[in-house]
């Protein structure tokens, strides 16, 4: 921890909530590659749905941005995103700038896919904000965004 972070609350009852949290994160793998399994996207991994969000809609990607956005090593994007290409999710297209530079885009089944999938990560997040105050849902995005950064500091390492 920074010197210029705050300590964490000492009235947290940090088992039950490291707990709950484990819970979160298992449960939402669960659900999606439930959802995988039954729906229209059922030749799809999970990696494979968050490999077509982090392209997203409409901004075109280099194989080493969305790489390095989805944590996977160049050899293991490239095999990845030739699955997502032959099963006709995204598609290389090549820079009208510099020819010699290959973006990757969505298709339009890819497309698809991206406002499913947004759409299931809406759903979560207003199902965690229901019922909350004002005040306290300032709160939950205050932990949510700690998380976040300290996630992100942890993947800079």
């Amino acid at each position: 921890m920074k010197k210029t972070d705050l300590a964490p609350a000492s009235n947290i009852d940090f088992k039950t909530a490291s707990q709950t949290l484990v819970d979160l994160i298992a449960n939402i793998a669960w659900v999606e590659e439930g959802a995988l399994k039954q729906g229209p996207f059922s030749a799809l991994t999970v990696r494979d749905v968050h490999t077509i969000y982090a392209i997203s809609m409409y901004e075109e990607k280099t194989a080493s941005q969305l790489a390095k956005a989805v944590h996977l090593s160049p050899s293991a994007m490239t095999t990845a995103i030739d699955r997502l290409v032959q099963k006709g999710y995204v598609e290389r297209r090549r820079s009208k700038t510099d020819r010699r530079v290959v973006k990757l885009g969505l298709t339009h089944q890819g497309r698809i896919l991206y406002r499913a999938h947004r759409a299931f990560h809406m759903q979560l997040t207003k199902a965690m904000f229901t019922g909350f105050s004002e005040d306290a849902a300032e709160v939950l995005e205050k932990a949510l965004g700690n998380l976040k950064n300290y996630l992100q500091d942890l993947l800079k390492e």
